[in-house]
């Protein structure tokens, strides 16, 4: 029961910071670090298609995309 109102409360902190309205300046900022993504991703897109070295390719992308986004593949995960 404890620990039911424990998640309870979690996960209502989450929900309410998740949906929390950003500001005119967050969001601009928000936008300008998708467009550098998309940037980034076209790239390795291009790197890819070009033949080269898969992992030449994510080096590229990761270097690019430092202090962009989280994880190694720029913010975005597929299945493989």
């Amino acid at each position: 029961m404890r620990s039911t109102l424990i998640m309870t409360a979690a996960f209502a902190l989450f929900a309410s910071t998740a949906f929390a309205q950003h500001s005119d300046k967050e969001r601009q900022e928000d936008i300008q670090r998708h467009r550098a993504m998309a940037v980034a991703h076209e790239a390795a897109a291009k790197c890819l298609e070009a033949r080269k070295d898969e992992k030449a390719c994510y080096a590229e992308l990761a270097q690019a995309c430092k202090g962009l986004a989280i994880g190694k593949h720029c913010g975005l995960r597929h299945a493989h």
